[in-house]
Formats: structure tokens, sequence, C-alpha cells
């Protein structure tokens, strides 16, 4: 089959979190199994300042928005076996990837432009795969116009939901402005979410499976509570919506053939390895080791990640002796907060404000525990990251966070693969980290628990593999 994934990031070009890595990642396992797969994405500056291969043209053709007449181009090279096309526009010629003013208006011309470029494919998908917000009214565009709707006549769309905080809110008079739609669609409730325009509503009534990250998550999203004003509608379409847990690339995180960490190793060799890997990171940033265990956090800096229940359990676990690192950026306050820790512990704590590939990796490599309590987290790759490196992720157990760490206590040392707790407090937070604190003391048992995340199996293969039940059973609807 043909699987057009349309996306408004994907590595190996472009990545701000998550995202780019599941259309990636799913996109090379689908590949590998003999499936045709096109990525469609913006043909960010950033994109152009650091590609490494050259880029072939491929067409040009304008973009109608409303009295907007404007041009887009259209780029292509291949990579890993995906053939990824580059929408060029002065949209997206920015230092920047989100964070506009004109977000809405810049990914409204990114949606009609894909839907051209498609159209112009003389081998249509078999499934245009659409994620977040930023595709998500592609379903609609096709199926809202008569043109469109018969030049893919066996074509059905998938919408993942990756995360739902992000809505793709607009005025009603976009729909005319920047879509070429009728205002009805508003009238009528198809987009309409509390009292706007949302593209991703719009996703949600017009695609014809729905997924989201996490079996979890998509219970939580059918809930009042978890569903983020999304529920109504999700259970509307229940029976075509379903949570398939994302994996992570075993080639690019394998401690086994990892180029950046100090010292390469498997689940034999862990002992020798951590201890390399975690000798190697304090001296390289500075802290002294008092033979307690290494903390991390490998995150954006942000209110969803449980910043605010994660001070009171570091500055414990500070007290303690234990060495903590952080890599990430994001809100000001949190940054602030991380300052004040680092000044009051500056030799058992580090930041780095920011983010680095392969500091990332040698953080993972040489932690005994990476923290990840987030108020809610549709999937989560950061716990499955810190697992294939024998890390135990202490985590809130949350959306795909709950549905990967298998918390441990005294029964099940021989499945256990983590540290968890339920409720969103700080007092939870700090319990949880202090009790991983205390059986990290039982070598034996440690081992066992890092042996058990390091052959947990996060891999593609099982995702890809529910991925391409959805796909087969749009294909044989009758």
């Amino acid at each position: 089959m043909k699987v057009a994934m349309i996306a408004s990031e994907a590595r190996p070009f472009c990545k701000t979190g998550g995202l780019a890595d599941v259309v990636y990642s799913l996109s090379k396992e689908l590949v590998e199994v003999g499936e045709e797969v096109i990525v469609v994405m913006p043909f960010y500056k950033k994109v152009k300042d650091t590609i490494k291969q050259p880029v072939d043209f491929v067409c040009s053709y304008f973009v109608d928005m409303s009295w907007r007449h404007q041009e887009a181009k259209v780029y292509t090279c291949v990579a890993d076996g995906i053939k990824y096309y580059f929408i060029e526009h002065w949209y997206f010629d920015r230092d920047g990837i989100y964070g506009y003013g004109d977000d809405g208006e810049r990914f409204a011309f990114f949606a009609l432009a894909a839907r051209e470029l498609l159209a112009r494919e003389e081998k249509k998908p078999d499934i245009i795969h659409v994620h977040d917000w930023q595709a998500a009214m592609l379903p609609c565009l096709v199926k809202e116009n008569q043109y469109y709707r018969d030049t893919f006549p066996k074509t059905h769309f998938v919408l993942t939901i990756h995360n739902p905080a992000f809505q793709g809110m607009l005025d009603r008079d976009a729909l005319g402005d920047l879509f070429n739609l009728s205002p009805s669609l508003y009238d009528e409730g198809k987009v309409r979410l509390e009292w706007r325009v949302s593209t991703l509503k719009a996703g949600i009534v017009y695609a014809d499976k729905i997924t989201t990250v996490s079996p979890t998550h998509h219970e939580e999203l059918l809930t009042p509570e978890g569903g983020m004003h999304l529920d109504a509608d999700l259970r509307l379409r229940e029976w075509d919506f379903c949570g398939i847990l994302n994996g992570i690339d075993y080639l690019e995180f394998n401690p086994e053939h990892d180029p950046f960490i100090a010292k390469q190793y498997t689940s034999k060799t862990l002992v020798s390895g951590k201890k390399a890997n975690h000798d190697a990171l304090l001296k390289e940033l500075g802290l002294s080791d008092y033979g307690y265990p290494l903390f991390s956090i490998v995150s954006r800096l942000t209110w969803q990640k449980g910043l605010d229940i994660l001070f009171p359990a570091m500055e414990e676990l500070a007290y303690r002796g234990c060495n903590i690192v952080i890599l990430g950026s994001g809100e000001y306050k949190y940054e602030q907060q991380l300052e004040n820790l680092r000044a009051a512990y500056p030799d058992k704590v580090a930041i780095y404000i920011g983010y680095s590939d392969p500091l990332a990796h040698r953080i993972y490599a040489a932690s005994d525990f990476f923290m990840m309590p987030s108020l809610f987290e549709p999937c989560g790759l950061g716990q499955m990251i810190a697992q294939r490196y024998g890390a135990l992720p202490i985590v809130r157990r949350t959306g795909g966070l709950k549905d990967s760490v298998i918390n441990f206590d005294s029964s099940n040392a021989e499945t256990s693969n983590g540290f968890g707790f339920d409720n969103y407090s700080s007092d939870d937070m700090r319990y949880t980290s202090v009790y991983a604190y205390d059986t990290w003391f039982d070598t034996k048992l440690i081992r066992k628990l890092m042996k058990n995340a390091m052959e947990t199996d996060n891999s593609w293969k099982k995702s890809a593999e529910n991925y391409l039940g959805v796909y087969r059973e749009l294909i044989n609807r009758k």
C-alpha cells in the first residue's frame, strides 16, 4: 500500500518534540516491511540551513486562500527509504517552527498545498495519515470539495492525536478566509469547539480512523476530566478511535553502539557500562561523586511535565547526597528555580538550559533514575529511552507512562522496570523518589530492575503492526 504522512515536522530534518520522532520512526518501519511511504512537511528555513543531502525540485503551483493567490514550490529527497516532499513558501522561511501569530494561516496554507500535491501524484495514496492540528483539516478539505473527493475515491484518512492540548483554534471567519469553506460547517457543529473553529476537531469528525499514542491516553480522552473538551466528539467516534503505544528508534537509542556515550554496553555489561558513563558525565559536568545514585531529567521545562511537583523531591535527593542532572528549556520560572537549586547544591546539581542530543544520550547512559512526573503525557518517549539505557523511570502513572512503566513493589521484581505513583502531588513524587533511592542500596535487586528495563520491548515493530492493522481495516471496508 501507499501511505502519505502529513505532518508539521519529521526527523531527520526537523524536530521540536515527539511528533517528529513518531512520523519518522513509523514511516521507516513501514518501509522496512515493504510499504511505500511519503512524508509531506513544510520546507522550513531551519531545514534548508541544515539539510545535508541534495533536494530536487518537483513542481510549483498556486494555492488560493480566499483572496490570496500564492505559489507553493515543492522539493523532494529520499532518506531511509522514505520519500520526503518539502513545501516551500515564505510562511516557513523563519527562524522558528511554531509560535507565530499567524500559525493558523501558515498551516492552513500547508494543508491546502498538501492536498494539491497529493492530487498531482500519479499513484494516489491508499492512506493519508495526518498528524495533530497542523494537518488535521486535510480530510475535511478533501471531503467537502467535489473535485478532490473524486480525485481520491479510494483513499482513507487516519488522524493521530499526539498532543490534544493544541487544537488549532481559529475564528469562525477562518473557514472562508483561510480554507475556502462554507461557514455552515461551523453552524452545523462539524468544526466548532468551544465556540471557535478547531482544526483538530475537524480531523476527528472527518477522518475515517482516529488514533492516539497510547491505550491509557485513549481512555483518558474519552472522559470529561481528561478529554480537554474533545471527549464528547471522540465518544461519538468511539468505534473508530484507538490507542497505539509509540515506540522508539532502536538504531538511534542503542547503548551497545551509541557513539555519544563514554562506554558502550549491553544488559550483560550493565554494571561496568553504567559506572564508566556515570563517572565520565560527572567529570564532564564538574560534579562531585558522593557514592549515591544519579537522578536525571531530560524534558521541556513546562507545567505539563510536572515541574510543579518536582522540586521538593530534588531538594530531598540532593540533601541526601545524590547527583541530579537536568537538560531542557521552557518556562522562565522553572529555569530560575533550577538555577536556585544548583546554587544551593553546586557540586551535586547540574543544569543545561537548551537541548543537546549527544548530551541527552550521555545522561541516559549515566543515570540510575529518570524523573518524569507529568501532569498528562499522551505517550512520552523519555521513559522508554531511559529504560533502553537501564535508567529506571520514576513517573506519574498517566497516559503512556502508565502503559510503559511497570511499577516496582516487593511482589513483582521479575517484571517491573520502574517506579510510579498516581496522585499529582509533590508529596507522592518525593515519597516515590525516596523509595527508589532506598531500593538502590539493594545491589542485586537494582541490577535486576535495570536489566528488566533494558530488555523491555519499546521498539517500533509492534506499534507499526498495529498501525498496519488500522490501515488494512480501512482498505478492506466495503
